[in-house]
Order: C-alpha cells, then sequence, then structure tokens
C-alpha cells in the first residue's frame, strides 16, 4: 500500500514511473517532477485511465475516495473517464454560450432596467433584439471586430437614422464595458468607432410664442380626436411635464385634496421624485380625465384597453392633425413655458426645478433639495391664469411672482 510519505518523497527519474496503491490506483510521477493520481481499468474489453487530480492538490486520502466511487461506477458499466471529458465539453460549451454578445447584453440590460426610464428600457429592448442580436448575438465577444459594430451603424444610417446609429453603437460599447468589468473581454470594438458617422445637426424643440398660444387652443378645442387627448394636451400645457411623464401617469400620483401630482423617481427622466403643484385649472382638468378614465387605473388610459396607458406617439399624432407637423411637438410645450415663464420675472432656479431639469452643479443641487415649492405653487397658478387671460383676450398683466 502507498503512503502519504511515500508520494511526497518520490523524486523524478528520467522515464515516467508510478507507484501503485490499489485496485488499480497509482501515483504517476513524469520526468518534470509532476505528479498526478491515475486509475487504470478494463470496461467492455477495453483499458481506459483516469486522471482523478494532481498532487499534492488532491491528497492520499482524496485519491482514495474519488477512486472508491470511479470503481462503483466501473462495476455499473460507466466509464468515468468518459463521463468527465464530457463534463469538461459541457463547460466549455456552457463558457462559450454565457460569453457570446447576447448572454452578456442580456444581463446587462436587466441589471441596468430596473434603474432607468420606460423610454430607456423601450428603445434599448428595441435596438437590442431589432439590430443587433440578429447580427451579431450569438458571436462570442472575442470573435466581434469594429468592423463588425460598424456594418450595424451602416444598415440603420442607411435607413435615415444616424442618429439611432450613434445610440446603438453606445449601446454595444456599454455591453462590452460590462463585459470587461466582469473580465469577460478584454476590448470594446465600438469605443473606436467614435465619429465615425456624420450626425444631423440637433433640432431643438420649437416652441410656441405667447401670441401663438389662443390659436393652439382653438385648435385642440377643434379637434374631432378623443376627449383624453384634448384634456390631456391641456393639462400638457398647464404643467408642462414631459410627454411620457403624463402619459405613464396613475391616479395614486394625483392627490386632488393637496392639489399635488406626485410623481415616483422611477418614472422620472433623472430618476428623483418630483412634485407638480396644480394650479385650479390643472386641477379641473384632471377632474375631467377621472371622468373619462373609466375607472383605469391610468390618468390616460390606452383607448383599447384600460389596463395599459395611452400610446406614446397619441400626442405626436393629434398635434400632426391640428396642423403643427414638422413645426411643434408636444415637448415643445416646456419650452414655450420656460420662455415666457422667464420672460415674465420669475426666477430661473423656480422654473428650472418645475421642469425637474438636472442641476449641472451637483454641489448647488444638494442645497436645492428645498424644492421651491411655495413659488413653484404661485408660479404655477399665475401661468394657468396668463394662459385664461392670452385665450379670453383680455389684458394680459405681468405674472411675476
Amino acid at each position: 500500500m502507498l503512503t502519504d510519505i511515500k508520494a511526497r518523497q518520490a523524486r523524478p527519474k528520467e522515464k515516467p514511473y508510478k507507484l501503485t496503491d490499489h485496485g488499480g490506483l497509482y501515483l504517476y510521477i513524469a520526468p518534470t517532477g509532476a505528479k498526478s493520481w491515475r486509475y487504470d481499468y478494463r470496461l467492455h474489453g477495453r483499458r481506459e485511465t483516469l486522471t482523478i487530480g494532481k498532487y499534492p492538490e488532491t491528497n492520499l486520502a482524496e485519491a482514495r475516495v474519488k477512486h472508491a466511487e470511479s470503481r462503483r461506477k466501473v462495476a455499473q458499466g460507466e466509464s468515468p473517464a468518459a463521463t468527465k471529458r464530457s463534463a469538461k465539453r459541457d463547460e466549455k460549451f456552457e463558457a462559450a454560450a454565457t460569453n457570446t454578445f447576447c448572454a452578456v447584453a442580456e444581463e446587462w440590460y436587466h441589471a441596468k432596467a430596473p434603474h432607468r426610464s420606460e423610454s430607456w428600457r423601450e428603445a434599448n429592448r428595441r435596438w437590442l433584439d431589432k439590430e443587433v442580436h440578429p447580427i451579431m448575438g450569438n458571436r462570442r465577444l472575442a470573435e466581434i471586430t469594429p468592423a463588425d459594430v460598424l456594418d450595424i451603424m451602416r444598415r440603420i444610417e442607411g435607413r435615415g437614422a444616424a442618429r439611432s446609429a450613434g445610440y446603438v453603437r453606445l449601446l454595444v460599447s456599454q455591453v462590452f464595458q460590462h463585459a470587461i468589468r466582469n473580465l469577460r473581454a478584454s476590448y470594446d470594438p465600438a469605443q473606436s468607432l467614435r465619429g465615425a458617422l456624420t450626425m444631423p445637426a440637433v433640432k431643438h424643440h420649437a416652441s410656441l410664442l405667447a401670441k401663438d398660444i389662443p390659436a393652439f387652443i382653438e385648435a385642440l378645442d377643434a379637434y374631432t380626436g378623443t376627449m383624453q387627448t384634448k384634456l390631456g394636451s391641456k393639462v400638457l400645457l398647464l404643467t408642462f411635464v414631459r410627454k411620457q411623464e403624463l402619459v405613464q401617469a396613475t391616479w395614486d400620483e394625483v392627490d386632488f385634496m393637496r392639489a399635488e401630482w406626485r410623481i415616483p423617481a422611477e418614472r422620472m427622466k433623472m430618476r428623483d421624485p418630483h412634485i407638480v403643484p396644480l394650479s385650479r385649472q390643472a386641477l379641473e382638468g384632471f377632474q375631467d380625465l377621472k371622468q373619462v378614465a373609466c375607472g383605469s387605473r391610468y390618468v390616460l388610459p390606452n383607448y383599447g384597453s384600460l389596463d395599459k396607458p395611452m400610446g406614446a406617439n397619441t400626442f405626436n399624432v393629434a398635434f400632426e392633425r391640428m396642423g403643427y407637423g414638422g413645426r411643434f411637438t408636444p415637448h415643445g410645450l416646456r419650452a414655450t413655458a420656460s420662455t415666457i415663464l422667464n420672460e415674465r420675472g420669475f426666477k430661473a432656479d423656480v422654473i428650472e426645478r418645475q421642469l425637474a431639469h438636472t442641476e449641472r452643479n451637483r454641489i448647488r443641487a444638494a442645497y436645492n433639495r428645498a424644492e421651491y415649492l411655495d413659488e413653484r405653487r404661485a408660479m404655477m397658478q399665475s401661468w394657468a391664469d396668463y394662459i385664461d387671460a392670452l385665450c379670453s383676450g383680455g389684458n394680459v398683466v405681468a405674472i411675476r411672482a
């Protein structure tokens, strides 16, 4: 019988040799000095060898336990050596499968999605499923080159969507950066493609002038679409929130007693909860919307299903049918309010807080958590009264706080 002392003291020779234990178990000593436990057995008339483990990582006692398990398998007609080879192949296939672009991208997406807006989730899901995965989803990260990423970008650019192609490059880059941080990739092939496409000039959302607001209200009143679209458009003008923030709104966010609309952080672009003080007119708008919501939990339920919110593009379609296509969008109402309120003398900090813009100076932002709520409440009421005065044709007085 072999002892641990004999195994430890065994020295390499010019040729490989072995120290036998029992039942086909032995310690194999190579000329290099490497030692390993092996088990020779016969199965179905053939001689096979199983490498149990390296010595001293696997000691004599552990080798005997594994040897006993392997002997039982041989007695049952199983080949422990073949089982081990099969397990190694499975590990390689599994490692390759988990290191494809699709696998890593899904891991990245599901880590980010809970902390991102609905619009972010929808856009990135669409780009992954329609643009990226069909082309290189099943390829291993190490096989993907800048040329592969550029090919996807060119396809999208060829459809006249160069800006979307730029966003897709950024998405691919973020997936690779995630892989690099987790030691599953060594470089980012999308990084070198910055500036590879010529981006169209940024077009800022056009806004209405004060003198254009009455015509807009008249066009809205004459619009033949659904009542909730008309009421929702007026609420957008009165609250100047982002379109998606209103489309996704639920009734539990609206406090009629306090005249406040509290939007949770997960639905805000900047991931901060936001309070919208409701003017008397905005509150009436929500009350009217409540009457046509048919019991849905959404302020603006989908026309086809009360369990879903209104389609994200409904307001844009309405504005186009009202004659504002190509020159004014729902998002432009935010610029309209911001411009007029600044001209009327309201504090820029108060306006920016109501617009829920990120404070560029983060230290300053820490001291602005007071929210300017009283000032914003007065400003929102003055804004609504100003719109009423414009539309009634009366004298419009300064609305500065």
